[in-house]
């Protein structure tokens, strides 16, 4: 974790040098560590059942790595390995607390290359087994990409978050058989349709259209991927961005298996562009009108979404 580049700037305006401003940055990132285990265990007392009760963040977006902590507290981990799809630099993502605490090994894979060189250069590498490929996943590439750094069947998480082709990716992946899955979906899809964006390889979301909405893949997708696949599906984070999914043949029953319907989450964000590329906070139904005009496959038949 790095200082907010402000605060960092207005430090060193102070002439502080680098090595005692890189302590900090350490202590910060251990102090975030403990309070992390403390939640863990005050979410394990409570024993609250549905995954939002047990959210907490501590190197997660929102409360993906509370919920981890509770679904790891139901299913049985065949390998504490992982294998996270879009991390960027790796300070805001899902499977870091999971390295750094339980020691769990893992691939971290970004389209970014000065993300992984940064991700490599950072003590993450050495302190822990902890590999970063750089490269734009695909569904042609995927597997070997995975099986290239050393992980290949069973593992303990899948989380893949690439604003784009997650559906397809997620489909053509067969070299590791994780026990949780995170998914990332678009929310703005709704829960009654199983859609997503067309395939394509190069896919980006800047570029795809100005109002960075168009991209992914409905819950209800995920939810019919997953059951092909062998997965059921336990509910969304309260943010409405992340959908989560236990290996069937590990569930317990301190879990419950829900339908698309059931465990869809609205988002609760509002990030559209304008053609500027400047936020504009187009309401719901805005949105609605405006992805009406743009291509998606049905996933339950294979054609286009009319």
């Amino acid at each position: 974790m790095r200082l907010p580049k402000r605060l960092r700037t207005s430090l060193e305006s102070f002439r502080i040098p680098r090595e005692q401003l890189d302590r900090l940055e350490a202590e910060i990132v251990r102090l975030k560590e403990s309070l992390g285990r403390i939640e863990s265990r005050q979410c394990a007392m409570i024993n609250a059942g549905d995954l939002t009760s047990n959210e907490f963040r501590v190197f997660s977006q929102w409360g993906e790595d509370g919920i981890l902590q509770h679904l790891l507290r139901h299913v049985r981990i065949p390998r504490k390995a992982f294998v996270e799809i879009g991390v960027e630099n790796y300070t805001e993502c899902n499977s870091r607390f999971l390295l750094v605490t339980e020691n769990w090994e893992g691939l971290v894979i970004d389209g970014n290359l000065p993300f992984i060189e940064e991700i490599r250069r950072s003590p993450l590498s050495w302190q822990h087994s902890l590999r970063a490929a750089g490269a734009l996943v695909t569904r042609e590439n995927v597997n070997s990409l995975i099986m290239e750094n050393g992980f290949q069947g069973d593992i303990g998480l899948l989380s893949i978050d690439i604003d784009g082709n997650d559906y397809w990716v997620w489909e053509s992946l067969t070299a590791v058989n994780p026990a949780i899955v995170v998914m990332e979906y678009n929310h703005r899809f709704g829960k009654d349709r199983a859609v997503t964006i067309p395939y394509s390889p190069d896919f980006s979301r800047a570029k795809a259209h100005y109002s960075m909405i168009y991209f992914g893949a409905s819950v209800k997708a995920l939810c019919q991927l997953g059951a092909k696949k062998g997965y059921v599906f336990v509910g969304c984070g309260s943010m409405g961005v992340n959908a989560f999914f236990v290996r069937e043949d590990l569930m317990s029953e301190g879990l419950k298996v829900l339908t698309a319907e059931e465990g869809f989450v609205a988002g609760k964000f509002q990030d559209s562009r304008d053609r500027e590329g400047r936020l504009n906070f187009m309401s719901a139904e805005e949105e609605a009108r405006l992805l009406a005009t743009l291509p998606l496959v049905d996933v339950s038949s294979g054609k286009a979404d009319e």
